[in-house]
């Protein structure tokens, strides 16, 4: 709910500050074709053509990788669950004595990485961290039992066994790493001043009419502000409307299979 708050004070800043602009430049316009009604800046239709065309570039390349990253998130928990539930399996090709153990510190593994995800969508990485530091201890506790029972396996065991645990690792980093890939910062700043750029040229121009046209001005702000709040849920897709945890039930169906 907090995420949902902050998002949505994102938007309406945004919201807030591009209604401004277009207010500011209606203003501007408004004196300035006040002093000469026939007045028209040289060159003004250029100028907005290629900032609302720059800008148009910017939205379209930052939403669709945002897009894309995404996807790519949501692939990597199908990943993760795939990886464990075929470790999970060639678990049996351990010695009998070994597996009981092993196999509950699984159960704890699979917990874990359950609950460090749900936890970052309720309060950020921050309150994930002692599940996420629990999963890594539960990784290592894994390897050494099977690394140790292993000595006493056959070679297949080893080959079949060791390749599946590597994967299973593996995909905890990968998918921490992707958590973090974002535009740097500086694409957020020169999207924002382009837009309440373009958004002070078009109130300009709007300034040549005495009326406002509510509909432009309110139309204008809400694309922008939607756009750019889509955008940055997408890029956080565990703290806004837009959401990936329904596929941990992918990860809770593995859970649910080992008993």
């Amino acid at each position: 709910m907090i995420h949902l708050v902050g998002a949505g004070l994102v938007f309406f800043a945004f919201l807030a500050a591009t209604w401004s602009a277009l207010e500011a430049g209606h203003r501007k316009g408004r004196r300035d074709f006040a002093l000469d009604p026939e007045a028209r800046p040289a060159g003004l239709g250029t100028v907005e053509t290629v900032a609302f065309g720059l800008l148009g570039l910017l939205l379209a390349f930052t939403f669709s990788g945002a897009a894309d990253r995404l996807d790519r998130r949501r692939a990597q928990i199908i990943n993760e669950a795939n990886a464990i539930g075929t470790a999970w399996l060639r678990l049996d090709f351990l010695p009998q004595e070994a597996q009981p153990k092993v196999k509950d510190a699984f159960r704890r593994y699979v917990d874990a990485r359950i609950a460090t995800y749900r936890k970052i969508g309720e309060g950020g990485f921050a309150a994930a961290r002692a599940d996420y530091d629990r999963s890594m201890e539960l990784q290592n506790e894994i390897w050494a039992g099977c690394v140790a029972a292993l000595k006493d396996a056959p070679s297949q065991a080893t080959i079949v066994l060791v390749p599946s645990l590597n994967e299973m690792i593996d995909i905890t980093t990968t998918r921490l790493a992707a958590a973090d890939v974002h535009p740097p910062k500086v694409v957020y700043v020169v999207l924002t001043v382009i837009a309440l750029l373009c958004a002070f040229l078009a109130g300009y121009e709007m300034g040549a009419s005495r009326a406002r046209s509510w509909v432009h001005i309110f139309g204008l702000s809400a694309i922008l502000s939607f756009t750019l709040y889509v955008i940055l849920d997408f890029e956080y897709p565990r703290l806004g409307l837009i959401r990936i945890d329904d596929f941990d039930k992918f990860l809770i169906a593995v859970r649910a299979s080992m008993g």
